[in-house]
C-alpha cells in the first residue's frame, strides 16, 4: 500500500462554481456594478445652496426631519422625566 501523497494529485470539482449561466436566467452584464462616483460627483457637488446631507432628494430630507424630530422629542421626555423625578414625594 505504501504512503499516500499529502497533497491531492487532482484538482476537486467546483461545488458552487458553473462555466455556464443557468439556464432560463436572463444574460447578465459583465460588470452589473458600474461605477457611479462620477455620477455621484455631479450630484454633489452641484452649487444649489442645499447642505450635502440634502441633496439627494426626498429620501434625505423625510431621513434628516425624522431624526430632528426624535432629537427634539427624546430631548422633551429627558426633561419631562428630569422634573418629574425631581419632585419630592409625599408619603
Amino acid at each position: 500500500q505504501g504512503l499516500k501523497p499529502l497533497v491531492p494529485t487532482e484538482s476537486p470539482d467546483l461545488i458552487f462554481g458553473t462555466s455556464k449561466p443557468a439556464p432560463g436566467l436572463p444574460a447578465a452584464e459583465p460588470f452589473p456594478n458600474t461605477n457611479k462616483v462620477a455620477d455621484l460627483q455631479k450630484v454633489f457637488q452641484r452649487s444649489d445652496g442645499l447642505p450635502v446631507h440634502l441633496k439627494r432628494g426626498y429620501p434625505d430630507r423625510m431621513l434628516y426631519r425624522t431624526t430632528m424630530a426624535l432629537t427634539i422629542g427624546g430631548t422633551i421626555y429627558c426633561l419631562v422625566a428630569l422634573y418629574i423625578a425631581s419632585q419630592p414625594k409625599n408619603q
